[in-house]
């Protein structure tokens, strides 16, 4: 078993000074900004990639890992669940579906869990009943509300739309542009899957649509077709 601080040191191998100085103000980890007081090393995803992978380490390696303060480590950690989970058989697979959900704390970035919840989250549910998305959207906690909604990713590429269209109304009066961007881009997979579906749900629901959920929505929509939807807005 690989010891956390070893992992750690790993990853010091690949600190560049340069990232280590800016990783910090692209995740707004000022005061009263969403990723107040998170730290960086400077490791850029690849690297963290590359430490990883092939390291099947137990749970409490894991969770020692996301103690860290460290945003890397903690990354780390997820990338490791994640490529346990896709290894794992089903006994596997619901043991660190549910140690993940003890964790969302510490999985407090838009990175960590964009990176993470659909491949555990949105994978695991694929067969199974979906209460828990509603429980962690109606969570005050942001992480918990974008894991809900970025998990389904898995689901609507299986052309399963029903969690996130019932979800994202949930989120037409957030204040927060991540969740708002996270709807957005949800409902862009939806147009990908079945443009007809998301164009339905943008016919009842633009007018009310934050406009950055929306913009999102239609980004791949023709110009006149998205100049149609934000002149309703």
């Amino acid at each position: 078993m690989t010891k956390p601080e070893e992992i750690q040191a790993e990853l010091e191998a690949y600190i560049d000074p340069v990232k280590r100085e800016y990783l910090p103000k692209f995740f707004k980890t000022g005061r009263g900004e969403y990723g107040e007081g998170d730290r960086f090393l400077g490791v850029v995803v690849p690297n963290v990639r590359l430490v990883a992978r092939h390291k099947d380490e137990p749970a409490e390696v894991a969770a020692a890992l996301l103690r860290s303060p460290w945003h890397e480590c903690r990354l780390c950690a997820l990338l490791m669940l994640v490529e346990r989970f896709r290894k794992s058989d089903e006994t596997g697979r619901k043991a660190i579906f549910d140690f993940y959900l003890t964790q969302t704390a510490r999985i407090n970035n838009w990175d960590l869990v964009d990176l993470s919840a659909p491949y555990i989250v949105g994978e695991y549910l694929k067969d199974k009943p979906r209460d828990v998305l509603r429980r962690l959207a109606a969570d005050p906690l942001l992480w918990n509300q974008r894991i809900a909604v970025v998990a389904t990713m898995p689901l609507i590429k299986n052309g399963d739309f029903t969690d996130i269209l019932t979800l994202v109304p949930h989120f037409f009066h957030t204040p927060h542009d991540l969740m708002r961007k996270a709807c957005g881009w949800m409902l862009r997979e939806v147009g990908k899957k079945d443009k007809a579906v998301l164009v339905r749900f943008l016919e009842e629901h633009c007018q009310v649509m934050p406009r950055t959920m929306l913009r999102y929505a239609i980004e791949k929509f023709a110009d006149d077709e998205r100049r149609r939807f934000m002149q309703r807005r």
